[in-house]
C-alpha cells in the first residue's frame, strides 16, 4: 500500500471539526498584532505543514482540504494579515508589494520549534510562502505552491517601474475587488450570495460555508467582511516583489502545481536555471483546483510531507 494510501483509507473516520486557534504576536516594521494561526493534528508534535490562504479567502477555507491529513501530520494555517480573524493593522496607501505578508511569515517561521517545515501555500499564499523562505531557508524543508501568482519576468520588471506601479488602479482585479459588496444581514444571504457565483463557481457546500465562517465580522451594522475589499484591491495592485529572484536564490526543493486554465503562475513546465524546482499542470484544473479538485491538492501536501 502506497504511503498516500495510509490517510485516504482513514479520511472518513477523521471529523472535520474546527481546528484549535492560536494566537501569534507578530511586531515589524509593517505594525504589531495578532496572528490567527489554525492548529491542526497532534499538539505533542513538531509542525509539518504551513499552509497558507489566497488573497481574500481566510486559512478555514482550506479546513476541508487540510483536516483529512491531521491523522497523520500536524499542520498550522495562519490568516494573512487583513484576512479572517489575524488583527495586524493593514494600510494600503502607497503599498508596493508582499514584503508585508512575507515578513509576517517569517515571523511564524521564527515561532516554530523541531526541524525545519514544509511551506505549501495557494495563489498569493504560495508566492508569499515563496517569499518568505527565501528569507528563512534554513526554517524550511520543501515547497508545495499552488498556483502561485509568479508573473512572466518582463512584467515583474514592469511592476517594479514607478509608472506601471500608478496604473495598477487599472488592473481589472482591482476594480472588480474594490466593487465587491462588504456588508451582509445574515451568513445566508452571503451563502446565496456567493454559491455557484464568480470564483465561488462549483465550489463544495462545506467549503464555501467554512469561507465565511471566518471571512464575515458581526458589527453592528451587520455582516462585515473580514478582508476588506479596499484591502483585497491593494493585494492585487502591490506586485513589486520579486518571486523571480526568490526562486532562484532558494536552494530548497520547489514543487509548483498550476491549473491548465485561468492559472497565475507564468513558469514553465522546463524553468532554465530552477533545478530545484518542478512545474505541473493540473489537467483540468483552474486557478482555484484547490477547491474543485482538492484530492490532488491533497496528494500533493502529503507527499511532501512523510
Amino acid at each position: 500500500m502506497r504511503a498516500a494510501d495510509a490517510y485516504l483509507g482513514s479520511m472518513d473516520a477523521i471529523p472535520l471539526s474546527p481546528p484549535r486557534r492560536l494566537s501569534l504576536p507578530v511586531a515589524n516594521r509593517w505594525g504589531a498584532g495578532e496572528m490567527n494561526v489554525l492548529d491542526f493534528g497532534d499538539a505533542e508534535r513538531p509542525v509539518d505543514l504551513v499552509f497558507v490562504h489566497a488573497n481574500g479567502f481566510n486559512a478555514r477555507t482550506y479546513r476541508s482540504l487540510l483536516a483529512p491529513l491531521s491523522g497523520s501530520l500536524r499542520i498550522w494555517a495562519p490568516d494573512l494579515r487583513g484576512h479572517g480573524r489575524t488583527s495586524l493593522p493593514t494600510d494600503p496607501k502607497g503599498r508596493r508589494g508582499w514584503t508585508d505578508h512575507r515578513d509576517d511569515l517569517v515571523a511564524l517561521l521564527d515561532a516554530l520549534d523541531g526541524p525545519p517545515t514544509v511551506l505549501a501555500g495557494h495563489s498569493m499564499g504560495g508566492t508569499t510562502a515563496l517569499l518568505a523562505a527565501a528569507e528563512r531557508p534554513e526554517r524550511v524543508a520543501q515547497l508545495v505552491l499552488f498556483d502561485p501568482v509568479i508573473w512572466r519576468r518582463w512584467t515583474v520588471l514592469a511592476f517594479q517601474l514607478p509608472l506601471l506601479d500608478r496604473m495598477a488602479s487599472h488592473i481589472p482585479l482591482v476594480k472588480s475587488a474594490r466593487r465587491r459588496r462588504a456588508v451582509f444581514d445574515s451568513r445566508e444571504q452571503a451563502m446565496a450570495a456567493y454559491t455557484g457565483r464568480g470564483a465561488f463557481r462549483g465550489w463544495p457546500e462545506v467549503m464555501l460555508a467554512d469561507y465565511l465562517a471566518d471571512g464575515l465580522i458581526e458589527t453592528p451594522d451587520g455582516l462585515v467582511l473580514a478582508c476588506p475589499p479596499e484591502w483585497e484591491a491593494s493585494n492585487y495592485a502591490a506586485q513589486s516583489h520579486d518571486p523571480w529572484r526568490a526562486l532562484k536564490g532558494l536552494d530548497r526543493p520547489v514543487r509548483i502545481l498550476k491549473g491548465e486554465t485561468g492559472s497565475t503562475c507564468h513558469v514553465p513546465e522546463r524553468p532554465r536555471g530552477l533545478p530545484r524546482t518542478t512545474v505541473e499542470t493540473v489537467r483540468g484544473g483552474t486557478h482555484f483546483f484547490p477547491m474543485l479538485k482538492a484530492d490532488v491538492a491533497r496528494d500533493a501536501l502529503f507527499d511532501a510531507s512523510v
